[in-house]
Order: C-alpha cells, then sequence, then structure tokens
C-alpha cells in the first residue's frame, strides 16, 4: 500500500495560514498598519474602497525595503525580527511571526512599492494567490506603499461570509482607531472611497482621544498614572457619566499592543462601582508596559490575546491606579445625606429595611477625601418634623395636618414628592360611576399606581400594566409597520439641529439613511463626519432632538451586536424603547384607557421586544390570600 501523507503545496499552506490572520477587510488593515510603525514611519496613509473589497492601500515613510527583502517578505514565516527562541520573549514589535504578508498574498491581488533612503531607485513587487507576477525596480517616493486587490477573488466561499459594507467598514474603522490611539506620536489619515474620514496630525494621547471619539470628550477625561520598577499603567478614563450603553470605547495596550483581556476589564469596572448606570460601559483608553518576559503575546494568531505571569498584581494594581484617577479628578460624585430622605421613604413605612434606614441617627455628607460635615441642625429639625407627625396622628388629625404644618415650615425639604391624598380616598363618587376625570361617560374604572403602574378591574380580579412597557410595544409595532409601507410620518423641527459623530457611526448612519428615515427621521450630511436633524418621528413630544437621535442610535447598536437582530428590527426596538414614555408619567383616565386599547390591538400584548411582561394578573383567589 502507497504511503498517503504528502507535504501541502505552498499556495494551500498559505490559504489555509490566511484563515487564522485574514478573516476579514479589517485583518488586512491591521497588519499593514503595524508593519507601517514597525517601519519607523510619522505618517501613515490608508486608502479603502467598497469597505476594503476593491482596495485595502497603506502608504507610509518609514525605512522601506531593499528588492531582496521585499520578495522575501511574501515568504512564509520570512522575519527580520526573530533570530533566537530568547527573542520570542523580548519582542517589543507588532509584527513578527512572518505570517502576515504571505498570508495576505494568498488570497489577494497584490502589489508593493517600496525604497529605501540609501537607494536611488525602488522595487516593485506583483503577486497574486502566492504566485509571484513581477519584480521589478522602479522610481518610487522613500517609505512603502501595499496595495491589497480584489480580496478573498480567489476564495469565493471565504468572499460570500463578508458581511455588509457598513459592518466591514465599521470593522475597519475599528481596528485603524486602535492603532491610531496607541501611537499618537504618528500622523494618520484614512480616505474611504475618495472621501478623507480622518486627518489625525501627530499629538498627545489626550488631543488623539478627542481627534477619534469627538469634542464631547474635551471635559470628559481624567489622566490615569501609576508606576513601580516593574510596570507602568498610564492613560486616561473616562468620567462615569459618560458611561454608554453599547461596549467598543474600552481600549487596552500592552506595549503598545491593543490586546482584550475580560480580567483586566473586570478590574477597571470594579473601580468604576457604584458610580455606573445599569448596563453600561465606562471609557478608557489604558496603557499597560511591562518586560516582555513577563508575558507571552504569541498565544493567538493575531496577536490580540496574551498571558501574564502575575496577573493579580496587575489586576490590583489597575484597578487602584483608576480610583486614584477619581480622587484626584473628583469624578466620584459625593454621597450627599444632607437631603431628608426619610420623608420621601413614609410611604413604604410598613417595609422593615425602610424601618431600619430610618433610625439611623448620625448622617454625614461624605467627599471623595474622607471629610466630614456634621448636620446636628438638619437631625433636629428631623426630629421634630417627626413629632410633629405623631402629635397630629394622636390628634386625630390625619397627616394632611401634618403636610401644611410642615410646608410653613421656613426650610422644607427640597423635591418632597409624597402625597398622602388620592382619588380613591377624596372621589368616591367619581370612582364608584365609572366616570373619568374630564366628566365623561361610564366607563372602566382605570387608575395610576405611582405613576407607573396602571390598575384596572377584569372579570378574574385585578390587572396590572407597565405603562412604559405598554408603551413600547406599541411604538415597537408601529415602527415595524412603518417599513412596509411609505414610512412613519415626521415632524420638522423649527430649527435645524447639527449632531456631531464618531467615524464608525456617521457611516452607518449614511449608509442606512433610508431605513432610518422611514421611521421619521429627517436628516442629511452636514460636512465630516456631521448631519443635521432636520425632523424627528412625529408624535414624540418634548425631547431634545440631539440627545434623542444619539440615544436611539447607542441602542441600535447595542441591540444589533449584542442580540446580532436584523436591521429594521434593532431599528424599531431602538426608537420605540428611547420613545416610550417614562416611569413617573401622570395620565389622564382617557390615556389611560387609550393606551391599554392601543395595547391590545398589538400582536403580542403580553410582552416587551425584549421579552420582558407589560401584564400582570392577580385573580381573586390571589387577593383572598392576602387576608386569610
Amino acid at each position: 500500500m502507497s504511503d498517503i501523507i504528502r507535504l501541502l503545496p505552498d499556495a494551500i499552506a498559505n490559504q489555509i495560514a490566511a484563515g487564522e490572520v485574514v478573516q476579514r477587510p479589517a485583518s488586512v488593515v491591521k497588519e499593514l498598519l503595524e508593519n507601517a510603525i514597525d517601519a519607523g514611519s510619522t505618517h501613515i496613509k490608508l486608502i479603502v474602497k467598497d469597505a476594503g473589497r476593491t482596495l485595502i492601500q497603506v502608504i507610509d515613510d518609514g525605512c522601506g525595503m531593499s528588492e531582496n527583502d521585499a520578495r522575501m517578505c511574501f515568504e512564509r514565516h520570512a522575519t527580520s525580527k526573530i533570530r533566537t527562541s530568547d527573542d520570542i520573549f523580548n519582542i517589543r514589535t507588532l509584527g513578527f511571526r512572518g505570517e502576515a504578508m504571505a498570508s495576505i498574498a494568498a488570497v489577494a491581488q497584490v502589489e508593493m512599492r517600496t525604497r529605501r533612503q540609501t537607494d536611488e531607485v525602488g522595487a516593485l513587487i506583483r503577486i497574486e494567490a502566492s504566485e509571484l507576477k513581477e519584480s521589478s525596480l522602479v522610481a518610487t517616493p522613500i517609505g512603502t506603499s501595499i496595495s491589497v486587490k480584489n480580496l478573498f477573488f480567489n476564495v469565493p466561499a471565504r468572499r460570500n461570509f463578508l458581511k455588509s459594507n457598513a459592518v466591514e467598514m465599521r470593522n475597519i474603522l475599528e481596528e485603524f482607531n486602535r492603532v491610531a490611539l496607541a501611537n499618537p506620536q504618528i500622523a494618520f489619515s484614512l480616505h474611504q472611497n475618495d472621501s478623507e474620514v480622518y486627518n489625525l496630525a501627530a499629538s498627545k494621547l489626550s488631543q488623539r482621544i478627542i481627534g477619534i471619539l469627538g469634542t464631547n470628550y474635551k471635559e470628559q477625561l481624567a489622566p490615569c498614572q501609576e508606576e513601580t520598577p516593574h510596570l507602568k499603567i498610564s492613560g486616561y478614563v473616562g468620567k462615569p457619566e459618560s458611561a454608554k450603553k453599547t461596549r467598543g470605547e474600552q481600549y487596552f495596550f500592552v506595549n503598545n499592543r491593543f490586546v482584550k483581556n475580560n480580567y483586566l476589564h473586570h478590574a477597571v469596572v470594579s473601580a468604576f462601582e457604584g458610580l455606573l448606570q445599569p448596563e453600561t460601559h465606562p471609557f478608557y483608553a489604558l496603557f499597560i508596559d511591562i518586560d516582555p518576559k513577563h508575558i507571552d503575546i504569541n498565544v493567538h494568531p493575531t496577536k490580540t490575546e496574551i498571558k501574564f505571569d502575575d496577573e493579580r498584581g496587575i489586576y490590583a494594581m489597575l484597578m487602584a491606579s483608576v480610583r486614584k484617577a477619581f480622587s484626584s479628578y473628583n469624578l466620584t460624585p459625593s454621597l450627599d445625606f444632607d437631603k431628608n430622605v426619610n420623608l420621601g421613604m413614609l410611604g413604604d413605612i410598613e417595609n422593615p429595611q425602610t424601618m431600619q434606614a430610618l433610625s439611623v441617627e448620625n448622617r454625614h455628607s461624605y467627599s471623595l477625601g474622607g471629610s466630614k460635615q456634621p448636620t446636628d441642625a438638619r437631625q433636629k429639625a428631623n426630629t421634630r418634623h417627626w413629632e410633629s407627625l405623631y402629635q397630629s396622628s394622636r390628634q386625630g388629625g390625619g397627616t394632611e395636618g401634618f403636610i401644611s404644618r410642615f410646608e410653613q415650615e421656613e426650610n422644607p425639604v427640597e423635591n418632597l414628592s409624597i402625597t398622602f391624598g388620592s382619588a380613591l380616598n377624596n372621589k368616591p363618587s367619581a370612582m364608584a360611576t365609572g366616570k373619568n376625570h374630564a366628566g365623561g361617560s361610564e366607563e372602566k374604572i382605570t387608575f395610576q399606581l405611582h405613576n407607573r403602574y396602571i390598575l384596572s378591574q377584569v372579570k378574574s380580579g385585578l390587572m396590572l400594566i407597565d405603562q412604559q412597557a405598554a408603551h413600547e410595544r406599541i411604538l415597537y409595532e408601529k415602527y415595524l409597520e412603518s417599513f412596509k409601507h411609505s414610512g412613519a410620518p415626521s415632524q420638522q423641527s423649527l430649527f435645524p439641529t447639527t449632531l456631531g459623530l464618531h467615524a464608525a457611526d456617521y457611516a452607518l448612519v449614511m449608509e442606512m439613511q433610508d431605513e432610518i428615515q422611514a421611521l421619521g427621521f429627517v436628516y442629511e450630511s452636514f460636512g465630516e463626519n456631521v448631519i443635521v436633524i432636520r425632523g424627528i418621528p412625529a408624535g414624540i413630544e418634548n425631547v431634545n432632538e440631539r440627545e434623542l437621535f444619539d440615544s436611539f442610535l447607542e441602542q441600535f447598536k447595542n441591540y444589533r451586536n449584542d442580540l446580532n437582530l436584523p436591521h429594521r428590527e434593532a431599528l424599531a426596538r431602538a426608537l420605540a424603547k428611547r420613545a416610550a414614555m417614562r416611569t413617573g408619567t401622570p395620565l389622564t383616565n382617557v390615556e389611560m384607557n387609550s393606551l391599554i386599547t392601543q395595547l391590545f390591538a398589538c400582536s403580542v400584548p403580553n410582552y416587551t421586544p425584549d421579552g420582558k411582561a407589560i401584564i400582570a394578573i392577580c385573580d381573586m383567589d390571589r387577593l383572598a390570600s392576602f387576608f386569610s
């Protein structure tokens, strides 16, 4: 029987390697930009056409290569950065394994022009699917220009797996941003389809962050700095209030290499504990400089994952440095106990936890530095108010007497929100006859609980409806329906509003302009990464157009990235989430009944688009059990 094991041809071996290294156009961008940085460039230009499908070109002013080196760089495992096995553990450059160029050339048409400063002429290399087509001398500027054309032209199955241009361009922008953030001392520019997206001058890190992420970050950054003999941490963290619903603005760099590390991310988030809104993600761009001997960067083909020999120590130091940034730049909101929270809890006085909280005698206002400000005068005033409540109750005056006397105090508590009366107590005739607040005819008895829930009598007992969730479901189905017809109506703004966006967000909203405008938004391009909003969906009242569009876009990206939803469904969900009434909105009886009617006209009235319950029924048996 003949032998069956054979060596793979180089072309096939390179295509297999390309499956690990070159997954999409953004992978090519990453490798070419890193090579340009390793070449000592001061200016790097990236040109992209059709989101990298047609062309990816990187032009740099680095050291260039000789003709022989230009040919050798396309050979597999050919590198100038490793001579012995010890070199692997002293790597400070970005590309070093010698796989990138060979892998790219295996699945694309590649043309390289390069020249060293000491050479009068440069070299031209053309390769298609690992096959050398041309090698010659040519006049070219100092540095290197690499053009990657028709990516995956010889692997159509791989090309079919690419996403839409908007998605692929977003991935390219992410890679560009990471490289540009890691190297603020280098000038970068990016052109997409002959339009300039970025033109970043060499600068310091804070200016580079603002140049990439927008001027909104000017007032949001706090320096983070910590150094020991073995480790240095530097960079910036954002204020807690700048945290966003979507991920993507979290950057770790180890020896100037972008890495992903959930353990270190947890250290940063832990430092923010108690300061972030639920399900939000803080911005940070943090650099860890460490001796290469203490890390292993050769554990992933794209080198975005690394190992540390002392992760716990780095975790502790990272968390401490972020907390120090908060204390130094007053990013932590002070805990203000001066406000009389006791009265806000009166409606929940039967709650044992509330009673325990009310029993606390000594309250202070803490600043971040740990200083305390006694509030004895406030405590005495609080005690006097409680005594007034107790006396008025003993005298049979009820709580109304207490409230009226309290309102006559010289320093009433601000933002007092508790109310002791209700329509149930004060207007029994209206509720009994079923008349609404406007004096209308009989209809189902409904009333609001804490401006959050709608309660209504049903045959089996009591129905409770979450008004915000109900409104979200109604809007979601309305917006989905608008895609099937001519689009939702729009209300024109009296004064158009401009909104500056990140380059990736700008590309996204322009790519999806028809679908977003079908929801009722009216906008157009207004210069580099800026749109002008001329209208918003009809029926959305008392909103800031800029904030509405920005929050809608953030919610859309969150749904699309985390749930992988179709674009139209994600758009409808995002706008419904942002346009729905907020908890705490008071409703008239007519509005409550209208909401109920619209809810039960929906195809799925019981659940929000996220799958959360909208309706709860408390049947008569359950109600009776409360009194047994």
